[in-house]
């Protein structure tokens, strides 16, 4: 790594503040169990013949920012330019959490993202993140996810009731965690409530080891991709890695007896990739947490007192890259690989190219391959660029 004065491992807080008090009672899911959306009830069969063999989708969280932030709208409109001029068009987007700020408001869903993404002209997808379920106590009551429930679970596509006549319709996700299906990859999606590192109740747990049963079970090969907006591993100095998330993923994934292809989270204001190496299997856990909130979290220094490395009983776990000065956006494309059956996945990270600058394009700063039978990523497929 070119700043040796960075940390190249995930770290954790020093002092964290117990906060199982803050979590807030979910909503009744809107669909049935097990919460799995098929793309097929989403797209038309012409699109949908398209992804059999190969797709391509975005993923960016922490899009919101109640304070001003002239990048939720530039980084908005070249994620929407990308999707239009990228030679495998963007399907459709999946938000990795905290839409609104600082509390999920429904009055501050135009300004901080209907706004911005109304152009995008393909399906948005979402898990809420610690701030979409968070409660005003200074307005007029609401329940926890009220607007992020209406805006993206509800049970038929309606006009956004608070959009201010956005084209955008609501959306039909099941739950606020659940499955969405695609021909390529299965992708699960966990809700880790408002605390600051993410906790997930008994039910939840539950209902996602069934879902590592079911994708274990599945016939047809898949991608098998875990999003969840709090960072597992993280190297960052204000949020640091989330024990809880890496506590919860290793004892599903333990018990099922399964390992996925990749993780995503946001929670964490910048892009990292890590790589945890299991046994037989690398996976990469990547943050794309860099979508327009006003502040960025930096990659914290060695000599930062606040934090400290992960202890080892949490894996091997190693940075292979970072972007902590920039916003940006991911984009990942699942192609099958028609002689062998295998999936590639490659994934390339888009970042503006000055952070005070809010007439640039953006770059791809990061890029990177690998099959899914064997998950050892290719030196050779990788680039990487270190702010």
């Amino acid at each position: 790594m070119s700043n040796s004065a960075k940390y190249t491992v995930p770290v954790a807080l020093n002092r964290i503040t117990e906060d199982a008090h803050a979590f807030k009672p979910l909503p009744p899911p809107s669909g049935a169990y097990p919460y799995s959306l098929p793309l097929t009830s989403i797209v038309t069969e012409e699109q949908l013949e398209d992804l059999k063999d190969i797709m391509t989708f975005h993923l960016v969280g922490d899009t919101g920012s109640a304070r001003h932030s002239p990048f939720q709208s530039v980084l908005a409109a070249n994620i929407n330019i990308h999707r239009k001029e990228s030679e495998e068009s963007p399907a459709f987007l999946y938000h990795l959490g905290d839409v609104v700020y600082n509390h999920g408001e429904a009055s501050e869903y135009h300004q901080q993202f209907l706004s911005h993404y109304e152009m995008y002209e393909a399906p948005i997808f979402a898990i809420p993140g610690n701030h979409d379920g968070d409660i005003n106590p200074q307005a007029e009551p609401y329940e926890s996810l009220d607007a992020f429930i209406h805006v993206f679970c509800s049970k038929e596509p309606t006009p956004i009731r608070f959009g201010q006549n956005s084209k955008r319709l609501t959306g039909t996700q099941p739950n606020v965690y659940w499955t969405l299906e695609t021909p390529l990859a299965r992708i699960i999606g966990l809700y880790g409530n408002v605390n600051k590192h993410g906790m997930i109740d008994d039910t939840q747990k539950k209902w996602f080891k069934a879902e590592l049963r079911r994708a274990k079970e599945h016939p047809e090969k898949q991608a098998l991709l875990i999003c969840l907006h709090h960072a597992p591993y993280s190297a960052d100095s204000n949020h640091g890695s989330s024990i809880p998330m890496i506590e919860l993923l290793e004892e599903a994934f333990k018990e099922i007896d399964i390992l996925p292809d990749a993780v995503f989270s946001g929670h964490v204001h910048n892009y990292q990739r890590f790589v945890k190496h299991y046994e037989g299997k690398d996976v990469p856990y990547i943050v794309a947490g860099a979508g327009g909130y006003a502040d960025l979290h930096t990659v914290a220094n060695r000599s930062d007192n606040s934090v400290a490395p992960l202890p080892e009983q949490y894996g091997n776990v190693t940075l292979e890259s970072y972007c902590d000065t920039r916003f940006g956006f991911l984009s990942l494309t699942i192609e099958k690989v028609k002689e062998t059956n295998d999936l590639q996945i490659s994934g390339y990270y888009f970042a503006l190219k000055g952070k005070f600058d809010a007439n640039e394009t953006p770059e791809c700063v990061d890029k990177f391959s690998f099959l899914t039978t064997k998950n050892l990523i290719d030196k050779n497929e990788v680039e990487n660029c270190f702010d």
